[in-house]
């Protein structure tokens, strides 16, 4: 990195490595390496050693009190899991091809969500080269990448990393991610990273043991005492790590898990400080770099898509509420989160085309009445990234089902598509989904001993109500063995099957569609979500099961006209706002008084 670090080895220009610690509540830390160095200790519990024989490929650990050895918490590989020793890597040995990259604009994005180890039978860095020209073929301008950070074990989704710096090496070594993302680059593929920073892992993270201001017991998540940002040592580790990641590997963007969890954020949060880091990285070299958060508190003000590099802010939200009022159309159900759109989910539906969030400050039944999410309709489409289906969606059901097993038809599938995929707002899909894969996939992970057993029982215990009528827990997939982890390997065979072959095609079409039609009219940023005013105001009505929608984008009117359910149904009066359309997908714009077939859409576009 060429920013001042305070975390991980510093390789020294004259050859060299100095190795720094931060053990604050050690009272002594030795170097192991093939010897060990006493390390030496500044007033602010920082710890130093310098080696000049180490370099590039050195192993090398830290032992607290003459007693416990831990790997360096910004390791940048561990070739043997979260508990062995860590390796020195010089990230200025790569030799990038793509050197004149600087990215994509958000306006064109177009993300397939993939987990690095079940996407290939390999499930390998390296594999998930060979099928970029696939991703490509479809339409995607961008992969995104669940977590690599080291996690315990031989397999996980990712969210149990614990050494936040190093890519997992069942994936690959650090060169391996390098070359996934100068590979997609040169093919003009942006490469996005979900990270974690609202918890460690379960297994392997020995902060707390010399470094316990790292968490406050004030404060408590679902993984126990939240980190503490308001130290400012903690911070910079985070911050320090965002950089890292698109630095070193050159990612174009990073989604930030579940930040509603962060639980002590400081002040000002650390999700403004790193914001601003980012953005002084993307103005230094010139890159498009995209910040896009999960954040399940709705909160309008952390989001900003139009600086052309961040300041505080982020381009974009995961919109949960428009894969929640589809999910509840397409399925009927209405378990869990979902009974909070299960009263009129078209409704919910036709507010978050109009103006953002379905809840922005509404009660919530699902959360026993607490208000949820602040105002948004002065967002611009660009700042809510839609989806059907994500690994969250799919991978917290039991099983592990997808979509299309779930929808009671077809053509309310294809419906949800054409609208997402043609609407302003950056899609998602999930790997697989664009063929309509029924491949599952269900939680796994690589625990041992009693948290293994114990993270076996909370699934099922978890499951237990809404699959009350199996007789035999063991129905849930067990997510600690390889059959579950190998089931969820991507079934790319399939796709040439006609069912899959036709969906695809459906797929490329549109986003064939969304490229060329829609894309050159979305203004990087601009424009108001809600309105008649500004260059993305959209203005939408829903009468009965059908809704209507235009935006007005630069150069002209986008307009939607659909069905959204299983009978015919009579184009309302909204439609004449519709007429003069040039037809741009389905059946040309109806007329008011028309009858519209079950679940027909129809997208439309007149010129200024």
């Amino acid at each position: 990195m060429t920013t001042a670090t305070r975390f991980g080895p510093i390789l020294d220009a004259d050859g060299g490595v100095t190795f720094r610690l931060w053990a604050p509540a050690a009272t002594s830390v030795d170097l192991v390496t093939a010897t060990s160095t006493p390390m030496r200790r500044d007033a602010t519990g920082w710890y130093e050693a310098r080696i000049a024989g180490a370099r590039a490929g050195t192993h090398y650990a830290f032992r607290i009190d003459g007693d416990l050895v831990v790997p360096d918490p910004a390791s940048a590989f561990q070739p043997h899991d979260v508990t062995g020793a860590s390796e020195v890597v010089d990230h200025r040995a790569f030799a990038w091809s793509a050197n004149d990259w600087k990215g994509r604009p958000w306006r064109e994005a177009v993300i397939l969500e993939l987990h690095v180890g079940t996407f290939t039978a390999a499930g390998t860095f390296r594999a998930v080269i060979d099928r970029l020209d696939d991703v490509i073929a479809a339409g995607f301008t961008a992969i995104e990448l669940m977590p690599v950070a080291d996690f315990p074990g031989r397999w996980n989704w990712g969210y149990d990393g614990v050494l936040w710096y190093a890519p997992d090496s069942a994936y690959g070594r650090p060169e391996d991610l390098k070359a996934l993302v100068d590979a997609a680059h040169q093919k003009g593929l942006m490469v996005f990273l979900d990270v974690v920073y609202n918890h460690f892992g379960p297994e392997g993270n020995y902060l707390g043991r010399y470094a316990p201001a790292f968490f406050t017991e004030n404060v408590h998540t679902p993984w126990g005492a939240a980190i503490d940002y308001a130290v400012p040592e903690v911070r910079a580790f985070a911050i320090e790590n965002a950089v890292f990641w698109l630095e070193n590997y050159r990612f174009d963007g990073l989604r930030l898990d579940a930040v509603h969890a962060i639980g002590a954020p400081g002040e000002p949060s650390v999700l403004v400080d790193l914001s601003r880091a980012v953005g002084e990285l993307a103005a230094r070299t010139g890159r498009h770099i995209h910040l896009v958060l999960e954040n399940d508190d709705n909160a309008a003000w952390l989001l900003d898509p139009a600086p052309a590099v961040p300041d505080g802010k982020y381009r974009a939200q995961w919109n949960d509420d428009y894969h929640h009022a589809w999910h509840v159309l397409l399925t009927g159900e209405r378990q869990g989160y979902y009974v909070d759109y299960a009263d009129d989910p078209r409704r919910h539906l036709a507010r978050v085309l109009a103006s953002g969030f379905a809840y922005q400050g509404e009660a919530s039944p699902h959360r026993k009445g607490v208000n949820r999410g602040e105002p948004s309709a002065d967002l611009p489409p660009a700042a809510f990234v839609s989806f059907l289906q994500n690994h969250d969606q799919i991978g917290n059901r039991a099983h592990g089902d997808r979509l299309d097993g779930l929808a009671s038809d077809a053509l309310a599938v294809e419906a949800a598509l054409a609208v997402l995929l043609l609407a302003p707002m950056p899609p998602l899909m999930f790997m697989g989904e664009e063929w309509g894969s029924d491949r599952p996939f269900p939680f796994f992970c690589d625990f041992a001993g009693d948290l293994a057993e114990a993270v076996r029982q909370g699934r099922r215990r978890e499951f237990a109500e809404a699959y009350r009528d199996q007789t035999t827990a063991g129905e849930v997939p067990d997510p600690l063995t390889e059959a579950t982890v190998r089931s969820a390997v991507l079934d790319w065979p399939t796709r040439g099957q006609p069912a899959h072959r036709k969906r695809l095609d459906f797929v490329s079409t549109l986003l064939k569609l969304r490229r060329e039609r829609v894309v050159p009219h979305i203004a990087e940023g601009g424009g108001k979500q809600g309105g008649k005013q500004g260059a993305g105001g959209a203005e939408v009505t829903l009468d009965g099961a059908v809704l209507t929608a235009r935006w007005a984008l630069d150069g002209g009117t986008l307009a939607l006209i659909a069905n959204l359910a299983a009978e015919p149904a009579t184009a309302p009066e909204a439609a004449k706002h519709l007429a003069g359309g040039a037809p741009l997908f389905g059946p040309p714009p109806a007329s008011p008084g028309a009858t519209l077939a079950p679940w027909s859409v129809s997208w439309s576009w007149r010129a200024a």
